[in-house]
């Protein structure tokens, strides 16, 4: 396809950029969402005692609004179209505590007391975070499912880096990136790919840029010789307002990656942050006071799961499983029996058997249709409450609730050099690709997403992984 083409045909479907309707939706979820908390807050201490606020004093509190959107906006909220999601929950968390600490302050210094309105504010504050998390992911799913969402981008690089991108992009609208052409000098590579048009000549990126008003760029041409390359990009590249840049050892990610200037010459800096000693401690010490609080609150659900169990099939309740914790130290991972009490022998039956079964098994180390599982087991599987009893494993310090999945060790080999990196840190009893597909991922997309996990860390990713979790357990997609 040539630029006129191209250019003919977006205009036919009157392909723009719709950045700016982006912003206004989350805008407006936003405030909705803010307003809810705001609501919550006076709702509970209205329960509490009903002459203290009414709906009129709620109201009177509406021009607060604007300031909040305001702080949204000065700590980079908007567009919100391809923000990574730890990165998200982190300006959300700032900008929410400034707002609301900001409110309950002047209430303060007009009072000198604490008022039930600052209460109010304290329970809107405490409720904020997972409540803008959660509206701003529902709309990101309304909006991704529409023509018009995703910022347009020129991809230079039709090669076998540049079709990834196109893939991942295609596969995970939520990035909110949506390709709109390929750049290429090489002559063999035309057509399309995935149906986004192949170009030749990534000198033709600025009549693409100035003919449909693209401001983003991704060059995905890792193989190119450095000093092409700086000629790709001062010459074609800069006519974009916004680079992204794939580099030759793509494979590396770290969520926090930053530039150096080592005088002149570019150095992009990374940290192993759960290799540091403050960091674990911090992590261990959150690990320890959320299981105590956890574990209380549900208790009552151990006791009825354990009476369940107890009551279907015969054996234990509880079922230990060796794995493999830091450093490759062995020790027995508790869950919830799901399983009927001779299930290695079923097991065994099986897979001589069925070939297919055998093939899955090797595969994955899972069935889809395990004749092991009892129906209390596949309900507990299904939601991965089966997974509770391993809150032990986290006081004993054997586990984190956060952090790569423990593994057997016949699946080291799957590792492979990245296992000396997977083993330096506890393994978590959730973890990225727990809430990244679950089993519908295959093995190397699992290894993946653990060593991007390490090289990542952050608490903000703990808790985007942490509520993320909730939202896995419900709709129990993956599982099995």
């Amino acid at each position: 396809m040539t630029i006129a083409e191209l250019l003919a045909l977006s205009s036919k479907k009157k392909l723009k950029n719709h950045v700016y309707y982006m912003a206004a939706t989350f805008v407006a979820a936003d405030a909705i969402a803010v307003m809810l908390c705001f609501g919550l807050g006076f709702f509970t201490v209205n329960a509490y005692d009903l002459a203290i606020i009414n709906f009129k004093s709620f109201v009177s509190y509406w021009p607060y609004l604007p300031a909040f959107i305001l702080v949204f906006f000065g700590i980079h909220l908007y567009p919100g179209v391809a923000l990574a999601p730890a990165e998200e929950l982190r300006r959300f968390a700032i900008a929410s505590f400034f707002g609301h600490m900001g409110i309950i302050l002047s209430l303060y210094l007009d009072e000198r007391v604490i008022t039930p309105y600052s209460v109010a504010f304290a329970i809107s504050w405490l409720v904020s975070v997972p409540g803008l998390i959660a509206v701003r992911t529902f709309t990101r799913g309304l909006l991704s499912k529409t023509e018009w969402w995703g910022i347009p981008v020129v991809i230079f690089g039709a090669g076998k880096t540049g079709k990834m991108i196109v893939d991942r992009l295609h596969k995970h609208r939520s990035i909110g990136y949506k390709p709109i052409a390929l750049l290429d000098d090489d002559p063999a590579l035309r057509g399309e790919y995935a149906g986004v048009p192949i170009i030749h000549g990534v000198d033709r990126g600025p009549e693409l840029a100035k003919g449909l008003k693209i401001s983003t760029a991704i060059v995905a041409m890792p193989g190119v010789d450095r000093h092409r390359l700086y000629e790709i990009m001062g010459a074609c590249v800069s006519a974009y307002r916004y680079h992204v840049l794939i580099p030759d050892f793509f494979g590396m990610t770290n969520l926090w990656m930053s530039v150096r200037d080592l005088d002149g010459v570019l150095g992009l800096s990374t940290s192993q942050k759960l290799l540091v000693p403050a960091n674990r401690v911090f992590k261990r010490l959150l690990d320890i006071l959320l299981c105590l609080v956890g574990g209380a609150l549900i208790s009552p659900f151990l006791l009825l799961a354990a009476l369940l169990i107890k009551l279907e099939s015969p054996g234990p309740v509880f079922f230990g499983h060796k794995r493999l914790g830091r450093y490759g130290k062995p020790f027995k991972s508790w869950k919830f029996r799901s399983m009927v009490r001779d299930s290695a022998k079923v097991l065994q039956d099986l897979i001589d058997k069925d070939p297919a079964a055998k093939a899955e098994w090797e595969a994955n180390f899972k069935l889809r249709k395990d004749p092991r599982i009892t129906k209390i087991g596949a309900f507990l599987r299904k939601t991965s409450l089966d997974e509770l009893p391993q809150l032990w494993n986290v006081l004993k310090g054997e586990m984190s609730l956060i952090g790569p999945r423990p593994i057997i060790q016949d699946e080291v080999a799957k590792y492979g050099q990245y296992y000396g990196v997977f083993s330096s840190v506890l393994p978590g009893l959730s973890g990225l690709w727990q809430v990244s597909g679950r089993s519908e991922l295959d093995y190397d997309e699992r290894v993946a997403l653990d060593i991007f996990y390490i090289q990542s860390w952050s608490i903000w990713l703990d808790l985007h992984i942490f509520l993320k979790t909730i939202g896995v357990v419900i709709h129990g997609k993956g599982a099995y």
